[in-house]
């Protein structure tokens, strides 16, 4: 029914601000167990199946070759070194420890689970790992860099979703936990409150968005595609992973993390604007899904439940040997697996002050999230070739 590039794309912006507004509106229960990506991803994959709107379509390329690496540079002109170094500490050890679990844990549960996950189940593990890395964000990335095909991102997605319904609500629960935790891992008995005062000291950029702040942020983002796109075709492939695709995705990320130390990092409004392109890129990404991928969903997604018990067990050992509370672990586990979405919801419910330092957190896996997305992806082919 809808075949132009401009009507397509208004269908994709209508599906994201129906379901944020539904959402901010009426605060249905629902969307406390299913996040509005969800149905942002689903909605236009049905759409897109039943002949509303074309599986194939000009808007589609243009989301991907301008409006992926625009999300990724002005995302990471959020990251502050000093700050995160100074006030996360030990705690980011722990989050690292996390991410060393979905890095090392992808390959294992691909490994038990690979007769039943395909050919290129190893594509949808690498983008899945974006996602358990940094964000929605890093596995839109690191699965265009892969080329993987719109079946393995559907999985990968759905995957994401399902576990989200089990790990947050654990996350979340944990809170109750503090006082075993601490006798668990021997956390400091004020640590909280250090961390609390650290935070106080953080300085926060202005929010007051202006129209020039806009164009300044459009402007380095699109510059920083421009000069990524020029020199990734310059650089030697080694197919599968590093190919052309991938080379524009890492030099994008480099971009933006060097953008990170200059002034540029205090334009305020581009974590909003970087948030609001991807979940546009999101709906690009159901609207090019195909429902026959979903067949294998099942195994996928089990393979995912073995691999997020991999990173609580990371994180728990990380935990114990740095002597962390349980608000940290909580925390740090929800920057790796939920992003800059879920982690400051699991950092309010345990301690509000502890925002900003859910904010940090993510950020940083938003900016290692595509280079160890594509190492992830490395090591499952590798273990598809056995």
């Amino acid at each position: 029914m809808v075949q132009s590039p401009a009507g397509t794309l208004l269908v994709l912006l209508a599906i994201c601000g129906l379901f944020f507004f539904l959402e901010q509106q009426f605060r249905w229960r629902l969307f406390q167990y299913l996040p509005p990506l969800i149905f942002i991803y689903a909605v236009p994959m049905v759409l897109s199946n039943t002949g509303v709107i074309p599986l194939e379509n000009a808007v589609y390329d243009g989301l991907k070759d301008y409006a992926l690496p625009l999300f990724i540079t002005l995302m990471l002109l959020e990251i502050d070194l000093r700050a995160i170094v100074r006030v996360l500490g030990r705690g980011l050890l722990v989050m690292l420890m996390g991410t060393a679990g979905v890095v090392l844990g992808a390959p294992i549960a691909f490994f038990l689970f690979r007769t039943r996950l395909g050919p290129e189940g190893w594509k949808g593990f690498g983008a899945l790992s974006g996602s358990w890395i940094g964000g929605t964000g890093n596995l839109a990335a690191v699965a265009e860099g892969l080329g993987t095909s719109p079946a393995e991102q559907g999985l990968a997605v759905l995957a994401d979703q399902f576990v989200y319904l089990v790990w947050l609500p654990l996350l979340l629960a944990s809170r109750a936990w503090a006082g075993k935790f601490q006798a668990f891992t021997g956390a400091a008995a004020d640590r909280v409150e250090r961390l609390e005062a650290a935070v106080g000291r953080m300085q926060t950029k202005s929010k007051e968005v202006e129209m020039r702040h806009i164009l300044y942020l459009l402007l380095l983002g699109l510059a920083a595609t421009q000069l990524a796109a020029l020199l990734a075709p310059r650089i030697p492939e080694i197919p599968p992973v590093l190919t052309a695709s991938t080379w524009k995705i890492l030099l994008v990320t480099c971009l933006g993390i060097l953008l990170s130390f200059t002034p540029a990092r205090r334009i305020p409004g581009s974590h909003a604007l970087a948030m609001a392109i991807i979940y546009v890129f999101v709906a690009r990404m159901g609207a090019q899904s195909q429902l026959t991928g979903l067949a294998r969903a099942p195994w996928f997604i089990g393979a995912a439940y073995v691999w997020i018990a991999l990173h609580g067990a990371c994180i728990l050992l990380g935990a114990r040997l740095l002597h962390v509370d349980v608000h940290t672990a909580a925390i740090a586990s929800a920057a790796n697996i939920g992003g800059a979405a879920s982690a400051p919801v699991v950092a309010a419910y345990h301690r509000e002050a502890l925002i900003p330092l859910s904010v940090l957190m993510a950020i940083v896996g938003y900016a290692l999230g595509n280079f160890l997305g594509f190492v992830t992806a490395q090591l499952c082919y590798w273990v598809s070739l056995l």
